[in-house]
């Protein structure tokens, strides 16, 4: 028999603050354990929460960027459940009145155009982080508090491939919006996959289980795909799938069981007392909106008016710390197909992630600037580029660059035509290879043309000569 696999998601995002979701403490990824935190996150007997308001704006930018319908009228519920990594014995959050809802993202798969549906975004907080060592469970609280955005798809979802696009497209979107950091392997941003089997041509779904707190969007694809594999398996040997609770194991590259779910559970949902509803202005929404930063699919279509290719646009708009990087090199570019190369290419493996969204490097872009044109105009040749780019990320300047290392492009047509009459003479093997048919031939005696003249020739005029030299020998 046939099955489709039936795919939804939920995606945890912790919102890029300063402060926690109802108290003034700090937000701060590696701090020393429970140093951020304070009684209003542990939940002390008479301490009341305060809503973060730069939280709330961060949630409407993303309820925007995802075509959600904003509620204005902010409410919280408490959600009561006991876990040593909840301190309050109660997560506050939206489940009644979620602030944005009946949303979508459209994007590419191999199979054409999806649109999936979102059917709510709601603001909560984060719980305490537990590590377990050996036989002890250690809690660090500094987590505890942080502002999220839970953000619910439809099981629209048919593929792991589809997973993955739409978490990396939706991840890129709140990134671009500045909402998050989007750093899944420090956990700020988590996806829980519902994965269910059902007969093709069916409409009711099977039974599905979940995968939890998936870090990585390969491991989107690796987790989906082992868990479809799973539940095939038990579905064509008769066996039932169990509704259940389980997470991917990297190394075992499979899905592990970690608790069974035998029904709903009574969280005993209530109002929460301590945060009365807030209506929010129409007047600060509309200019949340007007402010919306450029998102990736309109940074996408800027670039194809520059004539960028499809693909250089993809690696572009990908990395938005790159993609900021390049529109600050452009300016008074004139190639902007040449700055868009060094970009993706030795930009990216000079420097680190990091170092590109925390703009902390050496590398001056005039600098970099002048050096595109100066390859642009034949003033230097890719090598001699190649050999300057390294002093320019030690932050040195180009001008001085080329007259320390003296580079100089040889252009004049009676100096090329010398040294590419001698390359030939020195290369008669070569000149036969050309002529019976090799194409290699000519990237070779390019090649020894510019050893010979120590990487200063005029790569597009020494071509041109070399051809016009090997017509006049040919055998």
């Amino acid at each position: 028999m046939n099955y489709e696999t039936v795919i939804g998601i939920e995606i945890h995002c912790e919102l890029k603050t300063k402060s926690k979701m109802f108290s003034g403490a700090p937000v701060s990824y590696g701090a020393q354990p429970n140093t951020c935190v304070n009684e209003i996150d542990l939940g002390h007997p008479g301490t009341l929460p305060s809503l973060n308001k730069e939280a709330v704006r961060k949630a409407l930018q993303a309820c925007m960027a995802l075509n959600l319908k904003i509620d204005p009228l902010i409410r919280f519920d408490r959600k009561n459940y006991y876990y040593a990594d909840l301190p309050k014995g109660f997560q506050i959050t939206q489940q009644f009145h979620p602030i944005g809802s009946s949303g979508y993202i459209d994007i590419d798969t191999a199979e054409g155009p999806l649109r999936v549906r979102i059917n709510r975004l709601h603001m909560e907080e984060d719980t305490a982080k537990q590590y377990h060592v050996e036989e002890e469970s250690w809690i660090d609280f500094n987590r505890a508090g942080t502002p999220l955005v839970e953000i619910v798809s439809e099981a629209d979802m048919r593929s792991a491939s589809q997973a993955m696009a739409y978490v990396d497209k939706l991840r890129n979107i709140l990134m671009y919006l500045d909402v998050t950091d989007g750093k899944m392997e420090e956990g700020s941003l988590r996806c829980d996959i519902n994965i269910s089997l059902r007969p093709e041509g069916t409409e009711a779904f099977g039974t599905k289980t979940e995968i939890k707190n998936i870090n990585s969007i390969s491991n989107i694809e690796k987790a989906v795909s082992s868990e479809i594999i799973r539940q095939k398996a038990l579905l064509e040997a008769g066996k039932e799938v169990q509704q259940a609770t389980r997470r991917y194991d990297d190394v075992a590259k499979d899905t592990v069981m970690m608790r069974l779910k035998e029904g709903s559970v009574d969280y005993k949902y209530f109002p929460e007392p301590n945060i009365p509803p807030i209506q929010l202005s129409q007047v600060w929404i509309d200019e949340i909106r007007n402010s919306l930063p450029e998102l990736p699919e309109a940074r996408a279509l800027r670039y194809k008016t520059l004539g960028l290719n499809e693909y250089d646009i993809k690696q572009l708009v990908q990395n938005k710390a790159l993609s900021d990087f390049f529109d600050a090199l452009i300016p008074s570019i004139k190639n902007v197909k040449l700055a868009a190369n060094w970009c993706c290419g030795d930009i990216l493996s000079a420097l680190s992630q990091k170092q590109l969204e925390e703009k902390n490097y050496q590398l001056k872009l005039s600098e970099l600037r002048e050096m595109i044109n100066a390859l642009h105009d034949q003033a230097i040749s890719s090598k001699q580029a190649k050999d300057i780019f390294p002093h320019l990320l030690k932050g040195e300047n180009y001008a001085s660059i080329v007259d320390e290392l003296k580079i100089v492009m040889v252009s004049e047509h009676s100096s090329l035509l010398k040294l590419v009459e001698e390359t030939l003479d020195e290369n008669p093997q070569s000149i036969l290879d050309y002529h019976g048919g090799k194409d290699r031939a000519l990237g070779f005696l390019v090649g020894q043309l510019m050893k010979k003249s120590k990487g200063q020739a005029n790569p597009a005029i020494s071509n041109q000569l070399l051809k016009t030299e090997l017509d006049k020998r040919k055998p």
